[in-house]
């Protein structure tokens, strides 16, 4: 008799979307300000009332992306629970499992750390923004008061143009040069938070999973499948061990390679299940049981 029962994956893309929304307009604002500069006759005063305006504008980001992340980071954890009470046969539906999840020792510790971590990471982001305009904000500044000292005011009206030019395409660029992760792969801002938070959520969603699983006396767990194009494809469907040295010859969650299951924007979560041996017959086929 097969023993296993699979809800739905979730999907955060509204909630996402809305953080995500925040940045942009944030952006937007910044890239507003910078195209407001007169760079004919930029003073450091100038400069310095712009910095502030652009400091502001990230406090604000940071307080409104700060409170997103309490609100939604705990409903990740969550729908994780709910993964496993449904899967384990505790209650018949997922409306049934919301009102009797609570959040155990391990969970309750995973919402804390998923927040300051996601927080933190956010927060890194709109630091990364600031320091770069900073930055060509100085430096443009330096640059139009050693130009209008060395050729002049009254220059010519091309050579200002050509000037002004590059002035305002090294401003555009400290927006748009983006972040590099430790791969070495470069994001826009905004693309950067999307593929973030979609990774903490999905992280946060399998790690509760998992927690509650284990908390009930579960030892084993099953890759959601989704059609995946790249190596995630290799995994789909397998069975995993959720802790460390169970019985039977299944790779430990924790042990799986991250660049191929797991990975950043990876949509896959993790069902448990009590027995390997009573899967359906395709997914005792595809592990040899």
């Amino acid at each position: 008799m097969a023993d296993f029962r699979e809800i739905p994956s979730p999907t955060y893309d509204y909630q996402i979307n809305r953080l995500v929304g925040y940045y942009k307009n944030a952006l937007l604002e910044i890239d507003i300000k910078l195209k407001k500069i007169d760079l004919t006759d930029l003073q450091r005063a100038t400069a310095f009332a712009v910095q502030q305006d652009i400091a502001n504008i990230l406090k604000e980001l940071d307080s409104n992306a700060t409170a997103w992340v309490e609100e939604h980071m705990p409903l990740a954890v969550s729908d994780g629970i709910v993964r496993s009470i449904v899967a384990l046969g505790v209650v018949e539906s997922i409306e049934e499992a919301r009102t009797i999840v609570k959040f155990n020792r391990l969970n309750r510790d995973l919402v804390k750390t998923a927040i300051a971590d996601t927080q933190d990471d956010l927060l890194q982001v709109s630091e990364n923004v600031s320091r770069k305009v900073r930055t060509a904000i100085r430096q443009v500044t330096a640059e139009v008061l050693r130009t209008n000292l060395t050729q002049g005011i009254n220059s010519t009206a091309a050579l200002k143009r050509d000037i002004v030019r590059d002035l305002r395409k090294q401003l555009g660029d400290s927006l748009n040069t983006g972040i590099i992760d430790a791969a070495g792969r470069r994001w826009k801002p905004q693309v950067y938070v999307e593929m973030l938070v979609k990774t903490k959520m999905a992280a946060a969603h399998r790690e509760a999973t998992v927690n509650e699983g284990v908390d009930r006396g579960v030892l084993y767990g099953v890759i959601s499948q989704h059609g995946a194009k790249d190596m995630c494809r290799v995994w789909e469907g397998k069975v995993i061990s959720l802790v460390p040295n169970t019985p039977g010859d299944y790779p430990y969650i924790g042990s799986l390679p991250r660049r191929d299951i797991f990975h950043p924007n990876c949509r896959h979560v993790v069902t448990p299940v009590r027995r390997p041996d009573r899967l359906p017959d395709d997914l005792r086929q595809l592990n040899g049981i």
